[in-house]
């Protein structure tokens, strides 16, 4: 049985005409073949090469080889097989261990044979050049357009983005107007707005009526309502992965002022940033507090699974009261239909007060700390249970990075041979030479890295007598929010006043019943005080 593939990486009118082209070819040239039997053909189509995770068809085509379906595969050249050379070799290796054969048509390579590794290897790297070299070509092209004006994006609320050209979209403009005067002239924040648009059935861009306070920001915060035009927000480090980052100035960002038509005047623009500014100094956004709080992001609803966001209750005489409750709930209000049939809210009903959340804490941290042997015996076994896994399953085996350094070195030698069988070119020659040792260095000090690993000593006994000295210190120290932020993990919050305690490294459990702590605490008298833990028994034991 054999099968063939190709792959075209745009969707353009001649690429096509070519996809099908190879199809047809592939088919006409195994049936000539007296022996052969065409399986099927695996197509990919508008697909780039340097990466196999979004090749639908070539990732069928490797699980049909798996399970025997084949024997070979045909394919016209290296570079609609894979641009990625670690991709080209991984593959035909996999396929070769299993006894299935690549024929690659144009480079006359066929994967059985002794010197198929090092031909598809200088192969497969020019073919990851020229995509580098593509990669470099379009984001050159592309920045020039941009600082001519051109607008690489899609189109949003208020504005249409078509052939590289923004134009106002007036009923989304009139949504954009509305949310930045309700900010900036009636000074609502952006959970009301959030809220309001959602009760008077609004959508969004994508048709969405479930608004909340981050869009609202992200549409505040948009430069392009203002006119002007700021590109390159993103940026894509590595060609062959694709994935894009945050460009926080790896890359200079091409800005131009008054670029198109505005939906908001210049001065509502600049009172809008001013009390985004000022409002965010003050922790008032609500959409993000960072590492300010013990709690933050730490409390989650057992009902909807939202963070627990913070609140203040200030009175007459000066003081104020923190609570943490549900980001849903505070958005949304209790679980019902909004007006367009969506199912909103939560009804978790719970607000967990501030010292009741610290006091908690302290109680499961003490009950920890104060259990040298089940604490030692945990931390332990998770310790030496990820250090066994990473000796067995850990790409830096010893083993492992010795077998792939000579490899590496059995390439070097390939590629004199090559020069002088003039399969290569003295620049090619050097240009191999120059990658395979860069490999080698870095598979090296792997390698180093690796030795020096195997030769540590694990022995249980000495384990747990470090993480008993460790568990000692902490005792010690002072129970302060840095700590508390170092050992908790995530707060649970159920109906029925209930809740779960997860601190980091353990599998344990606590489960507290807030009404219990509040009763204890009645009938004690006591009083928060952060740095001191309040004795207080757990409602149900730590499973």
């Amino acid at each position: 049985m054999v099968a063939s593939y190709c792959r075209v990486s745009t969707d353009k009118e001649d690429q096509a005409n070519s996809f099908a082209s190879q199809q047809r070819y592939f088919k006409e040239y195994i049936d000539r073949q007296p022996d052969w039997e065409l399986y099927r053909v695996y197509a990919d189509e508008g697909i780039t090469g340097t990466s196999t995770k979004k090749r639908v068809q070539f990732n069928h085509m490797i699980s049909d080889a798996k399970m025997g379906k084949f024997q070979i595969i045909l394919t016209k050249e290296v570079s609609r097989f894979s641009r990625n050379i670690l991709d080209t070799i991984g593959y035909t290796r996999e396929l070769k261990a299993l006894g299935v054969g690549v024929l690659f048509m144009n480079d006359g390579i066929n994967t059985l044979e002794p010197d198929a590794e090092l031909r598809l290897s200088i192969m497969g790297s020019i073919a990851q050049e020229e995509s580098r070299k593509t990669s470099t070509r379009v984001k050159w092209g592309q920045t020039r357009q941009m600082e001519r004006g051109v607008v690489f994006g899609r189109s949003m609320l208020g504005y249409d983005v078509k052939n590289g050209t923004l134009t106002i979209n007036p009923e989304g403009a009139e949504l954009v107007r509305l949310i930045f005067h309700k900010y900036g002239v009636e000074g609502k924040g952006t959970s009301v707005i959030a809220r309001e648009m959602r009760e008077a059935g609004f959508l969004t861009y994508t048709g969405n009526s479930r608004w909340n306070n981050s869009h609202i920001v992200k549409i505040l915060k948009n430069e392009k309502y203002v006119g002007d035009l700021v590109q390159k927000k993103t940026y894509t480090p590595d060609y062959l992965t694709h994935q894009k980052k945050y460009n926080y100035g790896a890359e200079e960002k091409v800005c131009l002022t008054d670029h198109h038509e505005a939906i908001i005047d210049r001065d509502l623009w600049n009172t809008v940033q001013a009390e985004l500014a000022r409002r965010n100094r003050h922790g008032q956004l609500g959409v993000r507090h960072g590492n300010r709080y013990v709690f933050s992001g730490k409390i989650k609803c057992g009902l909807c699974g939202s963070s627990f966001v913070s609140r203040k209750k200030h009175y007459q005489n000066g003081t104020f009261t923190k609570k943490w409750c549900c980001f849903t709930a505070v958005q949304e209000g209790t679980s019902h239909l909004d007006l367009m049939g969506n199912a909103v809210g939560c009804d978790i009903g719970q607000l967990v007060r501030d010292d009741f959340a610290h006091e908690v804490l302290n109680t499961a941290a003490g009950a920890v700390l104060t259990s040298h042997r089940w604490a030692a015996g945990q931390i332990t076994a998770c310790t030496k249970a990820e250090i066994q896994r990473s000796e067995t399953t850990g790409e830096d085996n010893a083993e492992k990075l010795e077998y792939e350094i000579q490899q590496v070195k059995q390439k070097k030698e390939g590629i004199l041979d090559a020069f002088f069988s003039k399969d290569i070119t003295k620049e090619e020659m050097r240009w191999m030479n120059e990658r395979y040792d860069c490999q080698l260095g870095e598979l090296q000090a792997a390698l180093r890295a690796a030795r020096e690993r195997d030769q540590l000593s694990y022995e249980t006994e000495t384990l747990q007598g470090d993480v008993k000295a460790h568990l000692k210190a902490l005792l010690d120290r002072e129970v302060d929010e840095p700590f508390q932020k170092e050992i908790l993990d995530t707060m649970i919050v159920y109906p029925g006043r209930r809740l779960e305690v997860r601190l980091n490294l353990l599998p344990a459990k606590w489960r507290f019943v807030l009404d219990a702590i509040a009763h204890i605490r009645r009938q004690s008298g006591c009083h928060y005080d952060p740095s001191v833990p309040i004795s207080v028994r757990r409602a149900c034991n730590s499973g």
